[in-house]
């Protein structure tokens, strides 16, 4: 029977195991590979595991772990993950070990129900595990009939959620700007990845640029003091064909109280539902039970 598991460090309180047994209903197991030496956590997984999840601090060396292997021709990285520059899930196959970064397919996921309810169920009982392919070109083939005009993204915060975001956004045929509390670190994002053309935005423009935007990816691990002075108007925005829609990764203190707001809000639990089904379908080739994982999210208080 194959062994799964999470490398990270510190991951005691971990909710992945109860996520994970829930999708499989306990026919798989799921350890907690927890340690302060990665190299250690690493041997783990290649003696005793099928695949693994990973996160933090270990998601940057785990890629170039991954980067190594590919050059020997040992394994494969998926596309966004080499442009993300760092993986949260590796799997063992007949090519060696592949590299994945579900943080960006859990954004690409959360943007699509809410564009187009219904489409994700749908999707994964037709096309299976694979399916989040499926959804991500539906998404970009499809996104400008939501909209009156090129509709535009904002991603604020440029870490490693911010540039899946980012990427995320782009991919889907947004046009994309990103902004930090250290503008330096975004005008180095923007250099990086040329081909997205993203717009760099300092933070004190945070309240015009998020009005204008018609996709706002909040993955701030603080709550901007610029926040609490938004107005209705600020959240409505500019009639673009589709309500705004806000994201945001932290799902234990949310940066938005969004009950009675104009926009469309995705709270992080969202994020962190869409990456565990798209992570553990690639992970177990095998479609998780998404009521079962959803149920086990909501249940649980953060």
């Amino acid at each position: 029977m194959p062994k799964f598991g999470l490398i990270g460090n510190p991951i005691a309180k971990s909710l992945s195991p109860s996520i994970f047994r829930a999708g499989y209903n306990g026919r798989y197991s799921y350890d907690l590979i927890e340690g302060e030496i990665f190299e250690k956590s690493w041997t783990r997984f290649l003696e005793d595991y099928k695949g693994i999840n990973v996160t933090a601090p270990f998601k940057e060396k785990a890629f170039n772990q991954a980067l190594c292997l590919a050059k020997d021709g040992l394994g494969t990285i998926s596309g966004p993950c080499f442009k993300i520059r760092a993986t949260n899930l590796l799997v063992k196959t007949k090519n060696g070990i592949e590299a994945h970064n579900s943080d960006f397919t859990g954004i690409i996921l959360s943007i699509a129900e809410k564009l187009f309810p219904g489409l994700v169920i749908q999707c994964y009982k037709q096309f299976g595990p694979s399916a989040y392919i499926k959804i991500h070109q539906f998404v970009r083939q499809n996104l400008l009939s939501q909209y009156r005009q090129q509709p535009q993204a904002l991603i604020v915060g440029c870490g490693g959620a911010g540039r899946a975001a980012a990427i995320a956004a782009a991919e889907m045929g947004f046009s994309t700007a990103i902004m930090n509390r250290t503008l330096e670190k975004a005008h180095k994002l923007a250099a990086e990845l040329p081909e997205y053309g993203f717009i760099t935005d300092p933070i004190n423009d945070f309240k015009a640029a998020f009005r204008e935007c018609d996709l706002i990816i909040y993955t701030l691990p603080v709550r901007l003091s610029e926040i609490e002075r938004l107005s209705n108007a600020d959240y409505a925005g500019e009639d673009n064909g589709t309500a705004k829609i806000i994201l945001e990764a932290n799902y234990k203190t949310p940066a938005f109280d969004l009950e009675n707001s104009a926009c469309q809000y995705i709270n992080g639990k969202n994020w962190l539902l869409y990456q565990a089904v798209t992570g553990y379908g690639i992970l177990c080739e095998e479609l998780p039970d998404i009521d079962a994982m959803t149920a086990v999210i909501k249940s649980t208080s953060f």
